[in-house]
């Protein structure tokens, strides 16, 4: 696909998703059905081990694109097909067969804060806050998110009014792993990848396919789903080089079988 609004770049394992729609990454139809594409490509790319999510500049994303709306409509369906593309490029993100690890870079509103929230793994930088904003333009959506990282009585008031939550107030209350200066946010990012890539592909393949799944179930069922990745996992090559590596006291050499 050629991307207009998306960047991807692929080093050491590491594909960096860039968000390139200024002034605000608003996100459009062309945006998602590209960050989609992005996120599925990622999946089955055997380059690929972790995954990075930001935007240009000191934007992470301001949300939906308002300036859409009016024309959005025009024969009957198109809002279902609409909203149909919209929850689709959230879950690409979270259904990527590989860890996703969100650097926000600035401002993550409404749908922006959604991208944020559907990643496994998020940091900051100090310039950087989320809200639901929707209420300011009469709209409402938005609020099952909301409780994904906040308490009822937060998220309602973020809900009702669409106030702000700073970086630095997200890592007081432990939402993310960090909240770093702009210009360090990248090497943070960097640093967290780097040790997840480091990793059996194939134990972690299965680790991220384990995080979403358990999230549904009992903690009875979740911990026989678990046994049974281990069980399968103990069967590997991989398994066996990482016990071998840990007793010899060296770095395991992986082939992702």
């Amino acid at each position: 696909m050629e991307l207009k609004h998306i960047r991807l770049d692929v080093s050491d394992a590491i594909a960096t998703v860039i968000m390139d729609r200024p002034p605000v990454n608003a996100q459009n139809a062309q945006f998602r059905t590209e960050l989609t594409w992005v996120f599925d490509s990622i999946s089955e790319r055997d380059d690929v081990r972790v995954a990075i999510l930001t935007g240009t500049g000191n934007m992470f994303s301001a949300g939906a694109d308002i300036k859409e709306r009016p024309g959005l409509v025009k024969e009957p369906g198109d809002y279902y097909r609409h909203n149909r593309v919209t929850r689709e490029c959230f879950y690409s993100i979270k259904e990527c067969a590989k860890p996703v690890i969100v650097a926000v870079n600035g401002p993550a509103m409404g749908a922006g804060y959604a991208l944020m929230v559907f990643a496994d793994i998020m940091i900051a930088s100090d310039n950087a806050f989320v809200s639901m904003p929707e209420i300011d333009v009469g709209l409402s959506g938005g609020m099952r998110m909301l409780r994904e990282l906040f308490p009822k009585s937060k998220a309602r008031r973020m809900f009702f009014t669409g106030c702000r939550v700073s970086a630095q107030e997200l890592y007081r209350l432990g939402i993310i792993e960090a909240c770093v200066p702009r210009e360090r946010l990248m090497e943070e990012a960097m640093k967290i990848a780097r040790e997840i890539s480091a990793k059996s592909p194939l134990a972690m393949r299965y680790a991220k396919e384990d995080a979403n799944v358990v999230e549904e179930l009992s903690i009875r069922d979740a911990y026989r789903y678990e046994q049974n990745i281990t069980l399968a996992l103990s069967k590997t090559e991989d398994a066996r080089e990482a016990q071998m590596a840990f007793i010899e006291k060296r770095p395991p050499v992986f082939k992702g079988r």
